[in-house]
């Protein structure tokens, strides 16, 4: 089958029916988009009851079952060797895309160093945004964070949330690492370690377009601040393990984000003092938080690391 450059199949991981309702709102955004995708695929990751009911109540798509251990990489991958076009985009099934998301999206691919793109999330609380939440860790409930680029700009990474590649970099990057991702609570950057590998493989690099915007939703249960607490802790674990699989430095990036926080703490607490909202105080105990939780993560996962190498028999040179 014969395709234009920037054809593109739309690949939907999901994997329980509790979450049947994000998964439709998310079908129905990514049918409507200005620039028609060539396929919607949905892979359904271990639930052969939920692959029936999709089948049954949701044509027009291609769903699939994971053929991989459990966990999302492998769900992403199943869709990912799937597809036959030139490009392929990756949605979470909890996201509403803008009508003309795909379109500005694959934008940056007129030119063939870019070997990906990602753009804007949006968190769409199902309640009240928390009051605490400093804009800056956005990422904790999977949103676009402040200190990202206003325009579309070269990033290191974006988040397999709102994701776009180039199928034959992708797939000679041997796509997401199985048995490394999101599975039930646990969370690892496996969308940081695919970029990582690409932009080696490809030797190319990724755009940020941030006028390519989707919603994510975000229960009211991730509103909370013992989950936001919990996610920090795991992004901190994630990273230190994640560095652990590149033989290159793979952290410089949150290091720079590191150091801009202690600033960022500041503006909060300045802004509280000139009386623009009491709400800033709580900010920059959020920032603290964060830090606190993430680098107590970070320790953790270093330490058990450690070990494990040293409980890790080392065969005898002959």
């Amino acid at each position: 089958m014969n395709h234009t450059p920037l054809a593109t199949t739309i690949v939907i991981p999901t994997y329980s029916e509790v979450r049947w309702d994000y998964l439709t709102r998310t079908l129905a955004s990514a049918r409507a988009q200005t620039h028609a995708p060539a396929e919607i695929v949905v892979v359904v990751d271990h639930n052969q009851a939920m692959f029936e009911r999709i089948q049954r109540e949701l044509p027009g798509v291609t769903v699939l079952r994971n053929a991989y251990a459990q966990g999302v990489s492998g769900n992403r991958n199943t869709g990912a060797f799937h597809a036959t076009t030139p490009l392929i985009a990756f949605l979470d099934d909890d996201i509403i895309a803008d009508r003309d998301w795909l379109a500005r999206q694959i934008e940056p691919f007129a030119d063939p160093a870019v070997v990906g793109t990602g753009g804007a999330i949006r968190p769409a609380w199902e309640g009240p945004a928390p009051r605490w939440m400093p804009a800056e860790f956005l990422w904790a409930v999977g949103g676009s964070y402040a200190g990202m680029p206003t325009r579309t700009a070269p990033i290191r990474n974006v988040w397999s949330a709102n994701m776009i590649v180039r199928k034959d970099v992708f797939e000679a990057a041997g796509g997401f690492r199985v048995g490394f991702g999101k599975l039930g609570s646990r969370n690892r950057p496996e969308d940081t370690d695919l970029c990582l590998r690409m932009s080696q493989v490809g030797g190319g690099r990724w755009m940020y377009v941030p006028s390519a915007v989707i919603q994510h939703e975000v229960p009211a249960e991730r509103a909370s601040f013992r989950f936001f607490v919990r996610r920090c802790y795991a992004e901190g674990r994630g990273k230190v393990q994640m560095a652990g699989l590149h033989e290159n430095d793979a952290l410089g990036a949150e290091r720079n984000y590191l150091w801009s926080l202690p600033l960022a703490m500041l503006r909060h607490l300045g802004a509280g003092l000139t009386g623009r909202g009491a709400d800033n105080f709580l900010r920059a105990g959020g920032v603290v938080a964060g830090v606190a939780a993430a680098g107590f993560g970070g320790v953790v996962e270093t330490v058990s690391s450690r070990r494990v190498a040293r409980r890790t028999p080392v065969e005898a040179t002959p």
